[in-house]
């Protein structure tokens, strides 16, 4: 049995399927059942998914099935009388036994402001909210996301103006891409390496110098794990 928002969730999924062959994004849902935030629909879809409307896809992150429908909406505990189609990006429909949507998977994380790709530049400022997909976020660890500011690590295919999303971490290995914490109070994006009891922090453009700092002087806050670019 499902409950008021699990079935008007189901419902405003399948008609905007059926209207427009596509279905609805996290934020035309939250808008549509009056939510505050997108983390309602997760556990909504998540509620669906444990009664058997709803099944995710093995290895595909943003792809879920919706298996039946129920006796109100049209449905019968068989699927009689429910003709599933394909929703697959941009593919042709072709047969299935179930109806697959391309819903985001998407997490919530504070963009704490700007880090330097250059020079070390202050990065932390007032956290807002910046959406990053799931696969780039790990179960049980902190993340959050800081937007590029230059181009020493251009060659590493990070640009200016580019969002890096950084799992936190204490620990890095050579040739991680950390966040750097100089002096206790500059932060820069760079290569970590290490040169005896010295920390090289080393940009990935051949115009800019590798920093090197004694042990002590700096502080890996995390580890790069994603990417994010607007065009």
């Amino acid at each position: 049995m499902l409950t008021k928002k699990q079935l008007d969730l189901l419902d405003f999924i399948n008609k905007r399927v059926q209207r427009d062959g596509v279905p609805p994004s996290f934020d035309e849902m939250k808008e549509a059942l009056d939510l505050r935030s997108k983390s309602g629909i997760h556990r909504l879809i998540t509620a669906l998914e444990e009664r058997g409307f709803i099944r995710r896809l093995a290895h595909r992150a943003r792809a879920l099935e919706i298996v039946k429908l129920p006796e109100s909406l049209g449905g019968a505990p068989t699927v009689a009388g429910f003709t599933p189609r394909v929703i697959d990006g941009d593919a042709a429909p072709r047969p299935a036994q179930a109806q697959r949507l391309e819903v985001a998977n998407v997490f919530e994380l504070p963009l704490m402001g700007k880090i330097a790709a250059g020079m070390p530049i202050e990065a932390m400022e007032n956290p807002a909210p910046v959406a990053v997909p799931g696969a780039m976020v790990r179960s049980g660890a902190e993340h959050y996301a800081l937007e590029v500011n230059g181009d020493s690590m251009i060659e590493a295919g990070i640009n200016n103006g580019d969002v890096v999303v950084i799992r936190e971490t204490s620990v890095a290995d050579a040739g991680d891409i950390v966040v750097a914490l100089v002096d206790g109070q500059n932060a820069t994006l760079k290569y970590f390496r290490r040169q005896g009891d010295m920390i090289a922090l080393e940009p990935a453009n051949a115009a800019h110098q590798t920093q090197v700092y004694p042990e002590h002087r700096v502080k890996v806050q995390g580890k790069l794990v994603g990417l994010i670019r607007t065009y």
